[in-house]
């Protein structure tokens, strides 16, 4: 069993909020896959249901997002689940919009969601970051991520949320990767795999190892800059 967790506020005041990202992607999975409706346990809002095959948890926790990890840890013990068994989707301030990242474990970066979840349910849980951008100093921080997204927001925000939907089948098979993949191409950039990999350029041998490397001595440059400088290395041997 595999638990997705997204983080948010509860209550309209803050649906729309930039913080309630992951309670928005797990509203996306959950209109878009076979989930039971909304019920209140573990101090949260939960669906139960399955994704390739795989049976699913999606929880919302109400706790306010300071609290997250009581909810979620709650869910886990009475499943009997490990991190690895758990998918936490949240706002990322140091990720610009539309950027998606996700790892295993790792630190909470401040997200106070985070910090909860780390004391409750353990760290090495995968982690899905959903780019929110930064407002660039500090004191706007909160105004930030409390605000609501901006329209010109929705030009990236249901692409991206539609496609976390439409592949969490990879989400749930731990194709990592792949899925970021699909997110990036949903929002207009490129897959990873469509970038041009670095070339590996031949090493550059100096001119004293080709010389050398020459069988023949019709090889050597008999005039010019090098001849010069192999005169000098060598001596005029055979004038």
């Amino acid at each position: 069993m595999l638990i997705i967790a997204g983080l948010g506020n509860p209550g309209g005041k803050y649906a729309g909020n930039r913080h309630n990202i992951g309670f928005m992607a797990v509203d996306a999975i959950h209109r878009r896959h076979s989930f039971s409706p909304w019920a209140k346990k573990f101090k949260a809002e939960i669906a139960e249901g399955e994704i390739g095959g795989e049976k699913v948890l999606l929880i919302k926790p109400q706790t306010y997002m300071n609290l997250s990890g009581e909810s979620v840890g709650e869910a886990m013990r009475f499943y009997k689940l490990q991190p690895a068994d758990l998918v936490a989707i949240y706002d990322e301030l140091d990720l610009p919009p539309a950027k998606a990242r996700i790892k295993t474990g790792g630190g909470h970066g401040g997200h106070n969601g985070i910090k909860s979840l780390d004391a409750h349910c353990g760290k090495e849980y995968r982690r899905l970051r959903l780019g929110i951008g930064h407002p660039g100093v500090k004191e706007l921080v909160q105004h930030h991520v409390l605000g609501d997204f901006a329209k010109v927001d929705q030009t990236w925000l249901e692409p991206m949320l539609d496609a976390l939907a439409d592949n969490a089948e990879m989400l749930v098979r731990k194709e990592d990767s792949q899925l970021m993949n699909k997110l990036a191409l949903a929002v207009g950039g490129k897959a990873d795999e469509d970038k041009p990999k670095a070339e590996k350029k031949p090493v550059a041998k100096s001119h004293i190892h080709q010389a050398r490397n020459h069988a023949q001595p019709k090889a050597l440059p008999t005039t010019g800059p090098m001849a010069e400088m192999l005169k000098k290395m060598f001596g005029n041997k055979g004038e």
